[in-house]
Parts: C-alpha cells; structure tokens; sequence
C-alpha cells in the first residue's frame, strides 16, 4: 500500500497522509509541568528537525500547563494520555493540537464519548496507539500469545469504537519491540484501513540498539510505502531520535536535503585521526541543513580519491596532510590541521 492512499490529516499547521512528506515525532523527556526546561527541549528537537512534538500529561498540573507551552513552540503539539478521561479533555482546552489515547483504558463508553466530543468541539486528530505490551487478554488467548494479527484486530476494535461516535479524524499507532512482528502487523493494517500510521519500533533501546532495531523496522515499512509520521524511540536525548530519524529518511529517498557525510571505516593505510575527523565534519555540517549534497571523509590517499568520487565535496587524510576535493576531482593538498576548515570555506561557497 502507498502513503497516497491514507486519509489526510491535519495536526496544527502541518498535514501528513494523502502522499504528504513523511513527517518526523519526538517526545520530550522533561517534566511538562515545568514550562521552562520543555520550552527549551522542544526548541532544540525543532531546530534539530523535529516536525511534532509529544508531551506527558499524567495531571492536571501538566494538562495546564500546555496552555503556556503552545504559546512560545513553533511545531504542533500532542498530548499523551493514560487512564484519566479529565486529562484527555482538559489538555485539549489547553491547546493540544493532537491527544494520544488508548480507549481501552481510558474507561467506559461515556468516557470516551466524552473525550471524543471535546475533540469534534476543538477540531483536532485523535491518534488512537495501541502498544504490544497493552494487548487485552482475551486477544492473547485467541491467537495464542501477542501476535501482530492480535495487535491490528485490538487496533480496528478502538477505531471503529470511535468511529461508532461519528468521529474520523484520527491517526492509528501500532507499535510493538519486536521488530519482524511490528513490521507484520504494519502489512496487515495497511490492508485494512485507510487513516494515516504512525509508525514506530517502541521501547526500542538504547542509542546504538535503538537505532539499529528503528532503522531496520521503520526502514522496511517505510520503502513498502507504509507509514505518515514516525517516531524513532530511543532511551536517552531525544534530539538523537530526531537526527536518527532524518537519517532514516534521507537513506529511503523521503526527505531531501541537509549534509549527508560518507566516510570510510578505516584500515591499516588509515594515517590521520579519521574518527575525530569524521565526527567533527559531521557536526560542522550539521550547520548547512540547507544544502542538499554529499561530503565524503576518507581516510588514506590511495582510494580516498576515487571512492570519493560521487561526493560533491571530500577530504582525503595522507602523513600530516590530506586531499581536498570537489566532484572527484581535487582541488589542493593541505595540511592536516587545516583540513576541517578547508572543507568549512568551500561548504560556505555551496550556501
């Protein structure tokens, strides 16, 4: 199934679904309730890339405090909710662009009808997520454990709950830690029904597990063409989920732009400081989203040339000196320690 086939759905000033770019989720780590220190994450998660953003309300305290995070954020903002209905429409008078629940335990229909209609009232997209370890009891027995065909039916059961309401804007999240089973179920719901997929691989680790385990799930979902906006769940900053998940993106052709540094994994030619190198070309670059090209960091004379060749700028490390190139060709010989800034002034003539 293609992402042209999904419903279009509109969170604050941004759409996804209907062949809409693939937009990217983070979900702060700061205590909502204090204004400050969320303000300041989300703004380095907008400025590292991220198109929405996902706080905790577990109290009214957080659910009021929205209303003072709306006001200095540039990006939408969705509220996650558990249990407490109260919560649910409390945040969505506090401005959330969105609101994250799972029906199943937020309680009674009256409940939920009654979040439901504080969302037709203020117009905004419920995202109906049910996670693998949330999976009723009477669905593992059915299907003899948690199963990705579990999974879908416990998700098509919340939305038609809420479509039996007469409500349809909505948006489903299926997730799952295991990746093979997380990927099935994507399959068999993009089969079943139209509304935009947030998609990811939750609980997924740490930095270099996480990214490894969202890379491969949200990488094949991706390239069948299923999915609208992902998140990549990582424990620790989540600036890293955002540039993991642009990178994700780039690699499938789904978004456009930035910097994107190659570089070699060294070897026993290797006679420069390639990793410190590599790493601090890939910070300086981070300065030129606006470019949409290629640098490549090699790390010996003798192939850096030529496997270079299809970058639009490169740099090629020798004994105290290296190759600065551009579109394969290269262009002077420099000293080791002018290298990075070699590379810094011909980035600047590319703006």
């Amino acid at each position: 199934m293609s992402r042209e086939k999904t419903r279009v759905i509109r969170i604050g000033d941004r759409v996804i679904g209907g062949g809409n770019p693939v937009l990217i989720q983070s979900m702060c780590n700061t205590k909502t309730q204090d204004v400050e220190a969320t303000v300041g994450q989300i703004k380095a998660l907008t400025e590292a890339g991220c198109d929405i953003i996902r706080v905790a309300v577990p109290d009214m305290e957080a659910a009021a405090a929205l209303k003072q995070i709306k006001k200095q954020i540039s990006i939408p903002l969705v509220a996650d909710i558990h249990f407490d209905y109260r919560l649910a429409i409390a945040a969505i008078e506090s401005g959330a662009d969105k609101i994250r629940i799972n029906p199943g335990n937020i309680g009674s229909a009256d409940r939920v009808r009654a979040v439901v209609e504080k969302a037709r009232e203020y117009n905004i997209p419920i995202r109906v997520g049910v996670n693998s370890g949330s999976l009723e009891k009477n669905l593992i027995e059915k299907y003899g454990g948690v199963t990705a065909e579990g999974i879908v039916e416990s998700a098509l059961q919340k939305v038609r709950m809420i479509e039996e309401l007469g409500y349809e804007n909505l948006v489903i999240s299926i997730k799952s830690s295991n990746v093979l089973m997380c990927i099935k179920a994507h399959e068999l719901i993009a089969r079943q029904s139209d509304y935009p997929l947030h998609v990811g691989i939750t609980e997924a680790g740490t930095y270099v597990s996480g990214t490894i385990k969202s890379s491969v799930g949200l990488g094949i979902i991706l390239h069948e063409g299923i999915g609208d906006t992902i998140r990549v769940s990582l424990t620790g900053d989540p600036v890293e989920e955002v540039k993991t998940a642009k990178l994700i993106l780039k690699t499938l052709g789904l978004r456009k732009g930035g910097v994107e540094v190659v570089s070699c994994p060294t070897c026993g030619r290797t006679r420069i400081d390639l990793i410190s190198l590599a790493n601090q070309v890939e910070k300086m670059v981070s300065e030129f989203d606006h470019l949409d090209i290629k640098v490549a960091v090699m790390g010996c004379v003798v192939n850096g040339p030529g496997e270079a060749r299809e970058a639009d700028l490169g740099i090629a490390g020798g004994i105290g000196e290296g190759l600065l190139m551009k579109k394969g060709e290269i262009i002077r010989k420099v000293p080791e320690d002018e290298l990075l800034q070699a590379l810094m002034e011909e980035l600047m003539k590319m703006q």
